[in-house]
């Protein structure tokens, strides 16, 4: 499989403050790709960058480049850019409206309005976020009625209906309880074979669980990038040993 995403020489500011210095990283296609690394150390702000989330805040600048299947992400439409590459939040955010309306907002909003492809959509976009079973009879209710962990799997169909090809995940699981917490890696697991996730988390085991790769974040720098098992065996920087065998600060 090849890269997904590049990104290469990248800088980020807010304001004055340069909050990554110099990252290069690959994305690979149908791989799972862990941030892990400290609070504050730039990991969910890279996840942010990939979308271009960070647009949305007022003072920040970027430098560097970051490529989608060769394209400059910064030359790409916004929608489209965001409909290739999707996100799925810390917390769940499902919209105050039913469940099926939920996953049919992307399409719609696509100008999609036949009601059979739309029907189609929801129902296999449930199924592959491993939640059709549980909400197949309650399509017209409220989606801000099902549990939490329900809610973030509603939030990962929402996601797939767009038909995108990587997923950004902002620590999807630190909310969830833990039983919650395996059906997501699980669920993560299974989409690996459809899409490229590139996952934060402060969670070392869940990185070590379901990541092909690791890319250990310190201060805004990247520290060390690799396969994962390599990543926790025997890592290559005394910093990554240190956060990983809690000698860290």
């Amino acid at each position: 499989m090849g890269n997904i995403m590049s990104i290469e020489n990248l800088d980020f500011y807010y304001g004055d403050f340069k909050a990554l210095k110099n990252i290069n990283l690959q994305a690979v296609e149908k791989e799972v790709l862990a941030f892990i690394g400290p609070s504050g150390c730039g990991k969910s702000t890279l996840l942010r960058i990939l979308n271009r989330m960070s647009d949305l805040t007022a003072g920040s600048r970027v430098d560097g480049k970051i490529t989608f299947r060769n394209e400059d992400i910064f030359k790409m439409d916004t929608i489209d850019l965001r409909r290739k590459v999707g996100m799925v939040f810390q917390k769940p955010n499902p919209f105050p409206m039913s469940i099926y309306d939920n996953i049919a907002y992307g399409p719609r909003m696509q100008g999609l309005k036949d009601k059979n492809e739309l029907d189609k959509i929801v129902e296999e976009s449930l199924k592959k976020a491993a939640i059709w079973e549980e909400v197949k009879d309650k399509l017209k209710k409220s989606a801000i009625g099902v549990s939490g962990g329900q809610q973030q799997r509603l939030c990962i169909a929402r996601a797939v209906a767009m038909s995108p090809e990587v997923l950004l995940m902002d620590e999807p699981t630190s909310a969830l309880d833990p039983i919650s917490t395996l059906k997501i890696e699980d669920l993560v697991n299974e989409l690996k074979q459809q899409y490229t996730i590139i996952m934060v988390t402060h969670n070392m085991q869940q990185a070590a669980r379901i990541s092909d790769k690791t890319a250990f974040f310190l201060l805004g720098e990247l520290v060390e990038v690799g396969e994962t098992g390599q990543i926790f065996s025997t890592p290559q920087q005394k910093k990554t040993e240190d956060y990983i065998t809690g000698r860290f600060g």
